[in-house]
């Protein structure tokens, strides 16, 4: 038996920090982890029986809009396509204010809580439509969550920027206003090499990372990630790109995703792919066999590539359905690439976890001396958490709780 002393703040006791691992507990001071082991023996404050769950970090959503959700009620969706979204929403975003925006992200932001997400980074779009309205709800957002859930807020250029000067000027704003990063979107600029590089100068003189929606169509022959790529390396911003979507990559041979693959590791190049939307968006000039239309971030994984499963949209022309459950959207990748082996469901918890987390510069690894955020799941292990979309039970952020789903209980008849 292992004794601490003085009394602590919190044990939880009889978890699992590895599949199918014996039972162990984890012990809380503050808002650091003090030990994790079997049997130890001390006084607490609070002394929680985790009952077999399966302990770690908390989820990190690497890629996801809150400013933009849930306006299924204010937009029209015939087409299903990416144009149609991105009209739509543009549409819709004249009439946001910062009550609504905060109304609508706060209601995806407590749903992800409830789910054990810990970690986020939400693109807020900036520009002479949204003004920065949306920007101004998120940061109270960010503030008001911050007892569960750490925000990074991605200053978004959703429109373009060589069409729009004034939306550079509005994105150096919000940079010198709390925006924690910069993000492009190249396809839907008139020249995307001219926005990229605007993007990573505004990068390098505010010192921050930078976020881009890219590549988002089945043609493997256009493609602005090569751009990407040599602007990464030509600034030195290794380690501080991250880029999304990318769903042609789901239309190149084997061969040729390894090459890219190989380049965006030596890069730093992180990749975040976004089922719910890129299976809803992709592929609809197709009536039979139709595509995925999902990047094979499992496959790039094995080459060094920093790789995650994210929410990107919820309720909204882009994606009109969505809970912000990372650990279903996790099942679901692994349903569309047809993940089937242990090691598979290992890596695809990952990109909802500890690689995840790395993206956002975070950690979901427990230990001690670490960060005392901590999220019980209903599963023996993080295999079969993906296999059977696990039931999330509690959780803390930095040794106070901030959320509790219960236990279920069933009530037999006689």
């Amino acid at each position: 038996m292992n004794t601490v002393n003085p009394p602590l703040d919190l044990v939880i006791r009889n978890v699992r920090v590895e599949e199918d691992g014996d039972l162990v507990d984890i012990a809380v001071r503050g808002d650091r982890i003090t030990a994790i082991g079997p049997g130890i023996r001390c006084d607490a404050v609070s002394d929680v029986d985790g009952q077999g769950s399966f302990a770690f970090g908390g989820f990190a959503d690497t890629h996801i809009h809150l400013d933009k959700a849930c306006i299924l009620d204010r937009c029209t969706i015939c087409e299903g396509t990416l144009a149609e979204a991105v009209r739509e929403t543009a549409k819709a975003k004249t009439g946001f204010d910062d009550d609504d925006v905060y109304v609508r992200a706060a209601r995806v932001v407590e749903k992800a809580i409830s789910h054990g997400t810990t970690r986020m980074r939400t693109f807020v779009e900036i520009d002479p439509r949204a003004g920065f309205r949306s920007f101004e709800a998120i940061k109270r957002i960010r503030r008001d969550y911050a007892f569960a859930v750490d925000i990074e807020i991605c200053a978004f250029a959703q429109d373009g920027l060589t069409n729009e000067p004034q939306t550079h000027d509005m994105l150096v704003t919000a940079l010198a206003d709390g925006a924690d990063l910069v993000g492009g979107c190249p396809y839907t600029d008139p020249s995307p090499g001219q926005h990229i590089d605007m993007i990573f100068a505004l990068a390098k003189k505010h010192n921050v990372s930078v976020d881009f929606h890219l590549d988002f169509s089945l043609d493997p022959d256009r493609a602005d990630l090569p751009k990407v790529i040599d602007a990464t390396l030509r600034h030195g911003w290794q380690g501080r790109v991250s880029i999304g979507h990318v769903t042609n990559l789901s239309a190149m041979p084997n061969a040729r995703i390894l090459a890219i693959a190989d380049s965006l590791a030596e890069a730093g190049i992180a990749l975040s792919v976004l089922p719910a939307t890129d299976l809803f968006l992709m592929g609809r000039g197709h009536d039979r066999l139709v595509p995925r239309g999902v990047a094979p971030a499992h496959v790039l994984a094995a080459r060094g590539v920093v790789t995650s499963i994210a929410t990107n949209n919820i309720l909204n022309p882009f994606t009109p359905y969505g809970d912000a459950s990372l650990i279903r959207m996790a099942n679901l990748y692994a349903n569309v690439a047809q993940l089937a082996r242990d090691d598979e469901m290992a890596l695809v918890f990952d990109m909802v976890g500890e690689m995840a987390a790395s993206q956002l510069d975070g950690s979901a690894r427990l230990q001690a001396g670490g960060e005392a955020t901590i999220v019980l799941l209903d599963s023996p292990g993080p295999r079969a958490a993906v296999r059977e979309i696990a039931r999330v039970v509690a959780g803390w952020k930095r040794g106070r709780k901030s959320f509790d789903n219960g236990r279920p209980m069933l009530h037999k008849g006689t």
